[in-house]
């Protein structure tokens, strides 16, 4: 039998290797994400085609291939936005198609970037899922029919709702950057909260009236 300085080491030890793992494992959580992503179409989604499979494999990695194309899921807690607290909005990795705001992003606990509502209702589509023997409500989003995740009613008020996505769907832009790329339309939010201030338009110069 162990005398029992040696199982309080033993504990130590397994102790500090697990706190040592958790540390690796949140510094790998933030790594940004893959830039091996081209430009996508940021203006009118009417007008977005999707690229066919073959295409989608050569601009997608393989873990965002298959969680937008398969309806795989990626890790939770290993995963590029999971713990991202940054200003900005989340569009689809496949056709830029604008999907959630920073603003109604919350810690849910679960390892994937949870958010309460889409920044708009018509930006997803909902459909059953009876895969693994249960029934949850999947999300795919309404232009390019990429799978986001799952929506549940275990969230935080007003809407009760918790949109629980897949950090490999989508890409995140900064605030400081929505303008550049073309969505300056979403900006209101972030400017409404003080997280952003409106670049001043330069004065027009006077113009002299003709003399009589």
């Amino acid at each position: 039998m162990k005398s029992a300085p040696v199982v309080k080491s033993a504990a130590a030890l397994l102790l500090a290797a697990g706190v040592a793992a958790l540390i690796r494992n949140a510094s790998l959580a933030q790594l940004p994400a893959p830039s091996n992503i081209p430009s996508q179409p940021t203006g009118n989604m009417k007008e977005f085609k999707k690229p066919g499979p073959a295409q989608l494999k050569e601009q997608l990695t393989p873990e965002q291939y298959a969680v937008t194309q398969e309806a795989a899921t990626e890790p939770p807690f290993h995963n590029a936005y999971w713990n991202n607290h940054a200003a900005g909005i989340y569009v689809d990795v496949v056709s830029g198609q604008p999907l959630f705001n920073s603003l109604d992003k919350f810690d849910s606990g679960c390892g994937w970037p949870s958010f309460s509502k889409p920044l708009s209702a018509t930006d997803v589509v909902e459909r059953a899922d009876h895969s693994f023997g249960t029934t949850r409500t999947e999300v795919r989003s309404s232009v390019a029919d990429s799978h986001l995740g799952h929506v549940f009613d275990d969230g935080p008020g007003p809407t009760h709702l918790r949109y629980c996505i897949n950090s490999a769907s989508l890409r995140f832009i900064p605030v400081d950057r929505m303008e550049a790329e073309g969505y300056g339309a979403c900006l209101e939010p972030f400017i409404k909260a003080g997280l952003y201030q409106p670049k001043a338009t330069p004065a027009a110069a006077p113009t002299n009236s003709p003399a009589k």
